[in-house]
């Protein structure tokens, strides 16, 4: 995937172009740059910006555009007309989703646009946005409105999708139960992400949002899962932010876990199916994903905490961790050994109607007896690995779904397996 960012130069890297190269490469993406403006600061303070001729900057646009096959493009620091103009005649034509951060100002004090061009910003360079990600502040300069029990955030992101772009994400709203919410507004729809605020005044956690949302959006996903995963990777970078030189944090972006990205997708899928808030167990759900050629639960991605049920939703309580799950990566563990191409599992409800789906559908299930349990395994609490081994021990194909019907203070369990999070995800589809 090649992804472009176009955006000023910040020579503390904490912002800019350089953070944008930072966070494309932590998701093995590679990084483009067109350069809009140099600018002078550090984590203490802000220099003086000069902007790059008309010129320069249409050559630089012109030659990536025409060698490279680019899947998205984040737009940030435009700071004058000259340069709107030169990007909005560059890039009108292109179909690929382009998410605009309006930059007005840096964290350490620089104003990073004239005031003459923000008019010409709304004009040319809002319209050509999938995705606008304001924060309080910017929305209330472009919408010309100040947000107030009068002036909701839903007016004023309409103010702002009038001006051409299709969505609208305000960030950094702060709740009264001290978490940190994001207003969306997108064609038809209209709602909030939240997600825990850390109170640490850091550097490029804007820059980080914006940038793994152009990732999210060029991999195909939906504007709210792709808000979800901004928003999980920013809180990220700002809980890992280090104090790198004399002033203020700047946000740390770790190399992304390939297993946690593509499980962190699937766990907010499936959170989000509906009524799944029906299939989930009194124990509660984990879903987990291995490495390749695990040896034990310690190489196996899963929730902390658990998928919980409340009333008629479903919430992710904890965080992901390897070694995170006991019960339903122990599961995994022993059906990799046999089967080492089946590297994900989540466990679910049981219900005669879905052991009735699962036997209607054409997935392979096999199902054991807890009663026939030897007591050398319960004494070792040994039952699920015990339970997987027994049925699948003379299979020659690797089973979809396992379950069984509990036993005395044992809840039953349905076991769903498959190579990958997305894979299991499409067996959940049939079955539910």
């Amino acid at each position: 995937m090649n992804l472009l960012s176009i955006g000023g130069s910040d020579p503390s890297s904490g912002a800019g172009i350089q953070s944008d190269i930072k966070t494309f490469s932590s998701f093995n993406a590679y990084g483009l740059t067109v350069i809009t403006a140099i600018t002078s600061q550090n984590t203490s303070g802000f220099g003086i910006v000069e902007p790059v001729s008309q010129k320069i900057l249409k050559n630089q646009l012109e030659l990536v555009i025409s060698d490279f096959k680019i899947d998205g493009i984040k737009i940030g620091m435009v700071y004058n007309s000259q340069i709107i103009k030169v990007l909005y005649h560059q890039l009108k034509k292109l179909k690929i989703p382009i998410v605009i951060d309006p930059i007005l100002k840096s964290t350490t004090g620089g104003s990073l646009i004239e005031n003459s061009a923000i008019k010409d910003f709304e004009k040319f360079l809002i319209p050509l946005a999938t995705i606008i990600t304001p924060n309080k502040f910017e929305a209330e300069i472009l919408s010309k409105t100040k947000i107030n029990q009068k002036n909701t955030l839903e007016k004023i992101a309409k103010i702002i999708q009038k001006m051409g772009a299709k969505n609208i994400v305000i960030t950094g709203i702060v709740t009264k139960n001290n978490q940190i919410s994001d207003f969306v507004l997108e064609k038809n729809n209209k709602y909030f992400i939240s997600g825990d605020r850390i109170s640490k005044i850091n550097h490029g956690s804007g820059c980080n949002y914006s940038a793994a949302m152009i990732f999210a959006l060029a991999k195909n996903k939906t504007i709210r899962e792709s808000v979800k995963f901004a928003k999980q990777f920013t809180y990220n970078s700002i809980k890992n932010a280090k104090n790198i030189g004399k002033g203020i944090a700047i946000t740390d972006i770790q190399k992304y876990d390939k297993i946690k990205l593509e499980l962190s997708d699937a766990i907010n899928q499936f959170v989000e199916i509906k009524n799944i808030y029906k299939n989930i167990p009194e124990c509660q759900t984990n879903f987990v994903y291995s490495k390749e050629k695990p040896k034990s639960t310690k190489d196996i991605l899963g929730i902390s905490g658990r998928i919980v049920k409340t009333g008629k939703h479903v919430m992710i309580a904890g965080n992901l961790t390897y070694n995170g799950s006991k019960h339903v990566a122990a599961a995994l563990l022993t059906m990799n050994k046999r089967f080492p191409q089946i590297r994900s599992a989540i466990n679910l409800k049981y219900q005669n109607t879905t052991i009735l789906k699962i036997k209607k559908s054409k997935l392979t299930v096999f199902n054991y007896d807890r009663n026939q349990e030897p007591k050398n395994v319960r004494l070792k609490s040994s039952s699920i690995q015990w339970g997987i081994k027994s049925v699948i021990k003379n299979s020659k194909k690797a089973p979809d779904v396992i379950y069984h019907k509990g036993d005395f203070g044992k809840e039953p369990m349905i076991i769903v397996f498959g190579e990958t999070p997305n894979n299991v995800l499409r067996k959940i589809l049939k079955i539910i």
